[in-house]
């Protein structure tokens, strides 16, 4: 009896070293970006350069993109800047839900886990976008046209750290 007390004992102490060493394993190989929103797996990335057309007429859908961080506001972190092939995408988020960082993100590989579409943003959102970004009064003051955009939507990005 006292062997099988001894055997279930080095079975528990295997069994917590192993789901240890895994779960170590595990945070260091998933964890090479800082998450904000909702979670996503970043498999299922999407082609955008051969898909792009077809994303941006079916805006519904829900897709990952991957790219870099052009800038985000130094406000709030409420909006993102992002290159993916030649095309910066204005990154927004789900519900104004999350942020993403202020500073620090710039060059940074990032995904993006929502719906794209094309907007036209108005001369409003236009003037509040480069007063977050600190422009100068003469600058934001010169913005007299709305401008056409490829927008995402985001309910989850994943930054590179």
């Amino acid at each position: 009896m006292e062997q099988l007390n001894i055997m279930n004992m080095k079975i528990k102490i295997i069994t917590i070293i192993f789901s240890a060493f895994s779960i170590l394993c595990y945070s260091q190989s998933t964890h090479k970006y800082n998450s904000y929103g909702e979670s996503f797996e970043k498999e299922g990335i999407v082609d955008y350069k051969s898909q792009k057309e077809l994303f941006l007429k079916n805006p519904n859908n829900s897709i990952k993109l991957k790219g870099d961080v052009i800038s985000s506001c130094p406000m709030k972190g409420c909006w993102m800047r992002m290159s993916v092939e030649q095309d910066t995408i204005l990154v927004r988020f789900k519900d104004y839900g999350f942020f993403v960082p202020k500073s620090g993100a710039e060059g940074k590989s990032a995904i993006v886990n929502g719906n794209i579409s094309v907007d036209t943003l108005s001369v409003a959102q236009l003037r509040h976008y480069a007063e977050d970004a600190g422009k100068p009064k003469s600058e934001v003051m010169a913005i007299v046209n709305p401008e056409i955009t490829i927008s995402f939507l985001a309910d989850g990005v994943l930054i590179n750290k």
